[in-house]
């Protein structure tokens, strides 16, 4: 039996995984299917099983989850997020949990690190007014306030929770630094000889000043950093603050113990005041230096997906709409479909829709990394975000909102940002036994001192333990592969190349082969008429052009729609077509005026029997040999004519294949057009090979030849013929003025719609995985190297030791050093 449940509680991928797993592991369950979108789990079971079994089960895994009978969920209206929040959306750098996000800021409950906020177009509000005698007074547009009259004044957006939490922890970090300042100078004046201090107070005093100004510092500056030490180990989630907060938590209550009871330590630990040599300094230096890393990571951090925030400063706020022949200018968000919206000289388009009225171009630059504005008319296409030229223009409203393409790419980006690359499962394996290891190393360096080590051992002992504990750095790790990955998918948005998941940024650095298509890939997929050629006195020209007309009236192919249209250009009249069907790779076919008519390719004649004379052959192979796609028109079972239609040969196509064979990918042209004209095509445009009528499972079996040979293999298509293929291949490319079928299957879509977007594909592919690389090598060079010199394996060959204090500075640095280098990426040339 199957039961469907209402399962609360998730909110991402890796939920939706996490209840599924949990469900699965109940007694007597066969399957579990859970669906995010729906908030619903369709659960087999041998026999009924009470849903308390399931909640238990739920309970017992976290709680965070929580299971109903779809008769006691009663949907609740969503409530608008606040704007304090910014988007409402969390996640963490270095997606410990997948592709989870938190609905309010905080830190990882896995690794510690700050919760980075996600820039969408909910977090682009659209401005308000208010009015400076009264705050609470928050209006859409201009005008007086209600209570004392005054004119309202546009509010200043609240600072997203990014901004807040830098700010939050650039407070904390001039606490910590003002008073960790006076204890490091006190702690460093024993190397002056006759310390002047010691004129004032005798030093056990000084400890006791030391101590006092050390509790702002541990107690609010840097008490998150011993707040998630103890998380960490009480959900056994180790991370680097459980290696913080023991090595400065050992410093500090060492400090203490010893001020408080110093007669219990052994005289090797004392001064020759008999004062316990206290580390309070040790302890604050450290924590404020690591408060200071966090700090610039913060900042680091913001800079990572600036991407998104430029594209989200495109997205315009206000819209004129035309209503009754008047203009009005109205909100963004209360534009909907069908709107006729009037878009001036200059400013920003307001959402997807189409020309109905005027000229002019458009700067796409902002979405298709091109330069050079697009020239627009009547019908043709627009979208949210681009700038409109120096003439005024008409359109309508075809998507609002969430279904724009600038909302699409700034979604894609968000959810490609928070992907996992598979190389990234390395750099997790080592992660996992990081943090044990270190606590391990850190217990044999104060045995291997305690016993081995000059005198003072015990001392030489604490302090090298506790820098190996500080120095090690597993966060540096953990953000080698995301930094780049958020980088890299950015400045794809940027350039026109939309990245589904980081995973595609990975394979595209291994493909070998790429498949593509030729109508709409290799040409301007806008077929033109070129010519009726026809063999028969019984009808005229003009009937024959009836006849085909009007049978293609009924289909939406490209290539019907350009003899329709030509039809129309010549007042040619559609006449009724009964019995339509459209013959999938083959043609169409149709009666008209009590004749049945065929229309299509060599394929649909054999199929229907209709004879072809060697004349007719020898005139379609030249039309054909001249590049055109031919059908034969045949009335009756007899063939009269056949039409040549032609598709213009993309000016960028020569230029970017050559590019791809240059980077040793083999390209294979796989079209359902005829061999001469697919020859003809290849043999211009220099193709390692190329296959001619192919229909959509052609191309699939294909693939899988391919793939079975040991290739990686890519396909680029933009019809829902290339669908199958472009899931079935290693790596799905989406021309994306294509079909939102073939969109939807691949995992990178080109915006612009043409070959060079795969070079630049190619080149950002191989950019990110060069910096992942670079990362993933100086985090372990510097963990390898820096752990060891903090365990003092160079004091027996050059006397050299390493403070904590400079442990905890190179500790602080190297995070920040990941996310500069990924940063890089920024300025990388992808063209």
């Amino acid at each position: 039996m199957k039961h469907t449940y209402h399962i609360h509680g998730m909110s991402c991928n890796g939920c939706r995984n996490h209840v599924e797993q949990t469900l699965s592991k109940v007694d007597g369950v066969n399957a579990v299917e859970v669906n995010l979108e729906k908030a619903e789990a369709v659960i087999e079971m041998e026999e009924h099983i009470p849903i308390e079994r399931f909640q238990e089960a739920l309970q017992n895994d976290g709680g965070g989850y929580s299971i109903h009978t779809n008769a006691d969920h009663k949907p609740k209206e969503k409530k608008k997020k606040p704007s304090l929040n910014g988007s409402g959306t969390f996640y963490c750098p270095m997606h410990c949990e997948d592709d989870k996000t938190y609905d309010k800021p905080g830190d990882c409950p896995v690794c510690g690190m700050d919760l980075v906020e996600e820039h969408n177009t909910s977090s682009s509000s659209t401005q308000q007014w208010t009015c400076p005698m009264h705050p609470e007074v928050v209006e859409d547009g201009p005008g007086s306030c209600p209570k004392c009259g005054m004119d309202l004044v546009p509010k200043e957006p609240e600072a997203s929770a990014e901004e807040r939490a830098y700010k939050k922890l650039l407070a904390k970090f001039w606490v910590a630094l003002s008073f960790t300042l006076p204890i490091f100078l006190i702690a460093m004046s024993d190397m002056i000889p006759n310390n002047p201090l010691y004129e004032l107070m005798v030093p056990q005093y000084w400890n006791w000043v030391q101590f006092v100004l050390s509790l702002p510092v541990v107690l609010y500056a840097t008490w998150m950093f011993f707040q998630r030490a103890y998380r960490s180990t009480k959900t056994w989630n180790l991370n680097m603050f459980t290696l913080i907060g023991i090595g400065a938590g050992v410093a500090f209550v060492f400090s203490v113990f010893g001020l408080l009871f110093p007669s219990f330590f052994p005289d090797q630990f004392k001064g020759g005041t008999g004062a316990v040599h206290v580390y309070f300094e040790a302890a604050t230096v450290i924590l404020t230096l690591v408060l200071l890393g966090q700090l610039l990571e913060a900042r680091a951090h913001s800079k990572t997906n600036n991407a998104v925030k430029e594209l989200l400063k495109l997205a315009p706020n206000k819209a004129v709409q035309v209503v009754d022949g008047e203009e009005v200018e109205v909100s963004i968000d209360d534009i909907e479909l069908g709107d006729i919206l009037r878009v001036k000289p200059g400013d920003k388009i307001p959402v997807d829709g189409i020309i109905t009225e005027g000229e002019t171009s458009v700067d796409e630059s902002m979405i298709t990394g091109e330069p050079i504005p697009v020239e627009k008319g009547v019908e043709d296409k627009v979208s949210s975000g681009t700038i409109n030229g120096n003439r005024s223009f008409l359109m309508r409203a075809e998507k609002v909102g969430s279904d724009t393409l600038l909302s699409q790419i700034i979604n894609m980006v968000n959810e490609a940002s928070r992907s996992r690359a598979p190389i990234q499962n390395l750099a997790d394996k080592v992660s996992a036994y990081f943090v044990p290891t270190v606590v391990i190393i850190s217990m044999l360096t104060f045995g291997v001192w305690a016993i081995w080590g000059p005198q003072p051992a015990y001392v030489y002992a604490l302090i090298n333990a506790i820098a190996v504990l500080i120095i090690a750095c597993p966060c540096a790790l953990g953000l080698a592969t995301p930094m780049s990955v958020m980088v890299g998918v950015g400045k794809g948005a940027q350039n026109g190349v939309l990245i589904k998941n980081a995973e595609a940024l990975e394979k595209m650095a291994d493909v070998d082969t790429l498949i593509i298509d030729k109508t709409g890939t290799i040409t301007e997929g806008k077929p033109t008429f070129d010519k009726l050629e026809t063999f028969t006195e019984a009808y005229s020209e003009e009937d024959l052009l009836q006849y085909l007309i009007s049978v293609n009236a009924n289909s939406e192919h490209p290539l019907a729609q350009a003899t329709v249209k030509y039809g129309k250009e010549k007042n040619i009249k559609i006449l009724k077509t009964e019995s339509f069907n459209a013959v999938t790779g083959m043609g169409v076919e149709g009666k008209v005026k009590d004749s049945e008519i065929h229309l299509g390719n060599i394929k649909l004649m054999e199929k229907t029997n209709v004879e072809i004379s060697d004349q007719i052959r020898h005139r379609v192979k030249k039309a054909q040999e001249r590049g055109k796609t031919v059908s034969y028109l045949a009335i009756d079972g007899e063939c009269h004519a056949f039409v040549s239609i032609g598709d213009k040969i993309k000016e960028t196509s020569s230029k970017a294949i050559k590019a791809i064979q240059d980077k040793g990918i083999s390209v294979i042209m796989l079209t359902g057009d005829n061999a001469t004209t697919a020859k003809a095509v290849a043999g211009e445009l220099h193709l390692d090979d190329f296959k001619a009528e192919t229909l959509p499972e052609d191309k699939m079996k294909e693939v899988e030849r391919l793939q079975s040979e040991g290739k990686v293999v890519a396909m680029a298509g933009d019809g829902i013929n290339d669908a199958p293929a472009l899931a079935k291949s290693d790596l799905g490319i989406a021309m994306g003025t294509g079909t939102d079928v073939a969109i939807e299957s691949a995992m990178i879509t080109l915006v612009k719609g043409d070959l060079h977007g795969i070079v630049k594909a190619r080149n950002l592919s191989e950019a990110v995985m060069k910096n992942i690389k670079q990362n993933l090598f100086f985090a372990l060079i510097y963990n390898t190297i820096g752990v060891p010199v903090a365990a003092g394996v160079l004091y027996p060959f050059f006397g050299v030791l390493l403070s904590p204090m400079i442990a905890a500075l190179a500790m602080s640095f190297s995070s920040v050093s990941v996310i500069a280098n990924a940063l890089r990426l920024r300025t990388k040339s992808i063209d």
